[in-house]
């Protein structure tokens, strides 16, 4: 487990800052993550890249000369908000487009891609690449819903050498896409990892057995076997991997032995005597093969192999010179410091339309909010638990973190004198920076569109609130692409839409509208036992799901009976 820790909720930030003040000699702080602390040239291609804390030396590891130009760092497993992505990304770009490259999950996906859809607002041209490396979370024919773990390194590697070599956004784009389908991943796990101030590990493997297909994130193995001698585990590594050789591969390729966090080089050293030899066995040349650890999952126990098939155009890339924390290859030329970034603006809260009806409404959307994060505080622990069966046990306390943000940011929106579309506004966003990861997003962006069906005049009537939460639910299905029955937060939220505005239409009391509809949504979550997810990491492990509610539709249901207590109280 993590022992070094003062806070939980402070953890990834100040590794973020202990990181930024033992290599300033390659990166600076921004908010939300690093740049690269060396000048680059005018019309540069800026590679960004991002994903949760927790897998040092991913992500801010490799930004420098060659690599990166900059990273986004969420909070531990948990995606950076969407704010952060497109802040970080307009201070690193320097005239030639942005790359924006993040394994493939769902909060990191729907993050990074609502940032491109931002800065492309601005004028900015981003392409988007997540990486879909690991063969053990999705079939062979269905590789774009593939996650990504170690296979990462190579691919932003290549891309990174690609922009330093001054490759336009399309030729850096093409590359790190030829690189991508020509990665493979697969791991194997001998214990689980434990989030920093948690006392137990997010899932636990029996003594002289491994997990199987795990992910980088706490997620359980996709089955179980007895611990193998180095000898037959090589052999299981190296021959998953060649079984999806794409078309046309060369016998050259990059190679990565990854340790997870909690597995000591001198294993990864004996493993790679018999990797190497079941390469060589396989007809591959491992060029430059990298040993160690590169990403990683906490303290988690366990291994991965990366296979990236090289061709004319990726060998020289992928031997490029480059220099940042975790991986040097190379000599970089000698580099000028970067000048100083501009001071960001100031976000000053003013709300010049409201009125003193408006701002009472405001109070009282603020003191839900307060309470909304103390319903989800006390039920942390329940909702980790439920989300660990399938999934990588984090909902709980994501919940929690992203409730007491916008909680916070709720009371000062308040005091500012905003009404309920301004303190839902705050909110929304506080929460999805907080909170990071799908749920964040998701709160994010459904609170926010809420605050659009209101204003700050006046009290909401039930028109508005039946239309926030009925547009609210439409957005979240559209961007996040779950539907009723795909076992998400959507199988609570569509009942208790759908309830709410049908009894608003028969001018049903707003209270009692209400209490009716959460009736309805706790009636859903707990008929989410009954369905397998269709969706997220949850849909790997279906077994794991069957017969256990979803932890989205929980905390969905728990916060509408909170909401709907202070109403009538109200």
């Amino acid at each position: 487990m993590t022992h070094i820790v003062e806070t939980a909720e402070s953890f990834a930030d100040a590794a973020l800052r202990g990181y930024c003040a033992v290599y300033e000699r390659l990166v600076r702080p921004v908010p939300g993550g690093v740049l690269r602390s060396t000048a680059t040239a005018e019309g540069k291609v800026a590679v960004v890249i991002g994903g949760g804390s927790g897998h040092y030396p991913a992500f801010a590891g490799y930004v420098g000369p060659g690599l990166a130009d900059a990273a986004v760092a969420g909070d531990v497993f948990a995606s950076p908000a969407t704010r952060l992505v497109a802040s970080v990304a307009r201070k690193a770009h320097r005239g030639g487009g942005i790359l924006l490259g993040f394994g493939n999950y769902a909060g990191d996906v729907l993050n990074f891609g609502f940032a491109a859809q931002q800065l492309r607002a601005d004028g900015l041209d981003v392409r988007v690449l997540a990486v879909t490396d690991d063969v053990a979370s999705a079939a062979a024919d269905d590789t774009a819903r593939r996650r990504g773990v170690a296979g990462d390194i190579a691919v932003f590697k290549i891309a990174g050498a690609a922009a330093e070599a001054g490759a336009d956004l399309d030729a850096v784009e093409r590359l790190a896409r030829h690189a991508n389908a020509r990665t493979r991943s697969f791991g194997v796990a001998f214990g689980g990892c434990t989030l920093p101030g948690a006392h137990e590990p997010l899932f636990t493997v029996a003594e002289g057995r491994m997990a199987i297909g795990l992910g980088i994130h706490g997620e359980p193995g996709v089955k179980e076997t007895a611990i193998l001698p180095a000898s037959e585990l090589a052999r299981l590594l190296v021959d998953r991997l060649v079984e999806e050789a794409p078309p046309g591969a060369s016998g050259r390729a990059a190679v990565l032995l990854n340790g997870l966090g909690g597995t000591k080089y001198e294993e990864l050293f004996v493993l790679w005597t018999f990797v190497s030899a079941a390469l060589e066995k396989a007809g591959i040349t491992a060029v430059a093969p990298l040993v160690g650890e590169y990403v990683t999952s906490l303290d988690m126990e366990g291994c991965s192999l990366s296979i990236t098939w090289l061709d004319d155009e990726l060998e020289p890339l992928w031997l490029a010179p480059c220099d940042s924390a975790a991986l040097r290859v190379g000599t970089v030329p000698a580099t000028a410091p970067a000048p100083a970034l501009p001071p960001d603006d100031e976000n000053r809260l003013s709300f010049p339309d409201s009125t003193p009806e408006g701002r009472e409404a405001g109070r009282i959307m603020a003191l839900a909010l307060g309470r909304l994060a103390a319903t989800l505080r006390s039920a942390e622990a329940e909702l980790g638990r439920i989300d660990a069966l399938a999934g990588d046990g984090d909902h709980g306390q994501g919940m929690t973190r992203g409730s007491q943000a916008a909680a916070d940011a709720a009371a000062k929106a308040s005091e500012a004198g905003a009404g309920a579309a301004g303190v839902l506004a705050a909110a929304a966003d506080a929460w999805a920076s907080r909170a990071g990861g799908t749920s964040g997003v998701i709160w994010g962006l459904g609170l926010q569109t809420a605050s659009t069906a209101l204003n700050d005049r006046v009290r909401p009537s039930a028109a508005q609130i039946r239309d926030a939460a009925t547009q609210a639910l439409e957005a979240v299905m559209r961007l996040g692409g779950a539907r009723p029955g795909d076992k998400t937060l959507v199988d609570a939220f569509a009942p208790f839409a759908e309830t709410l505005a049908a009894d608003l239409e028969r001018e049903q009391p707003i209270k009692v509208a209400w209490a009716h509809a959460t009736e309805r949504a706790f009636d859903a979550a707990n008929a989410t036992a009954d369905l397998m997810p269709k969706l997220g990491r949850a849909r790997i492990h279906e077994d794991r799901s069957r017969g256990h509610r979803d932890a989205g539709a929980v905390s969905f249901a728990l916060a509408a009976r909170t909401i709907g207590d202070t109403i009538n109280e109200q």
